[in-house]
């Protein structure tokens, strides 16, 4: 994780790890391999991404075809965690807190995406809007906020 700092940036000593564990229940593929050649914030009308799901996970898949829109969570796995003050043009004349900032360089790398629902296959999801590199552990899928969500079936009568 050597990458070289922008002008202006500033590190910060990372703490032990401590009480989150997290399970990748998939992988995300994607064109791109290298971050500068991904779309910035994704295009919803951009490039075709496919969402591999793990095997035991196949079943929590059921229903999500019924969404035109989806929230992705990933892991950006080759992130920086370091990086608390950023220089996100690299011209070394304005500078961020990594909060104030949707930079991948964060003390815990989560992505997210609002992104189009292409098709369901057996294990897999293509979607299109997606902003991550190929090989991204996948961490979580989400309805999309704005949309419907179904609510429980009604409670039989009498109880």
């Amino acid at each position: 994780m050597e990458a070289r700092l922008r002008a202006g940036e500033r590190l910060t000593d990372l703490p032990d790890a401590s009480d989150a564990q997290l399970y990748f229940i998939g992988r995300i593929r994607t064109p791109w391999a290298r971050r500068e050649d991904c779309p910035r914030q994704g295009r919803l009308d951009g490039s075709d991404c496919r969402i591999e799901i793990f095997e035991p996970w196949h079943a929590a898949l059921e229903g999500v075809g019924a969404y035109a829109h989806l929230e992705i969570l990933y892991w950006l796995d080759r992130a920086r965690r370091d990086l608390v003050r950023q220089n996100p043009k690299g011209d070394g004349t304005r500078y961020f807190g990594t909060f104030a900032l949707r930079s991948p360089q964060r003390p815990n790398p989560i992505g997210t995406s609002q992104v189009r629902l292409v098709s369901v296959e057996p294990g897999a999801l293509v979607v299109r809007g997606l902003d991550c590199l190929d090989g991204t552990p996948l961490i979580d899928i989400k309805p999309d906020r704005c949309e419907f969500t179904p609510k429980a079936p009604a409670k039989p009568a009498g109880r």
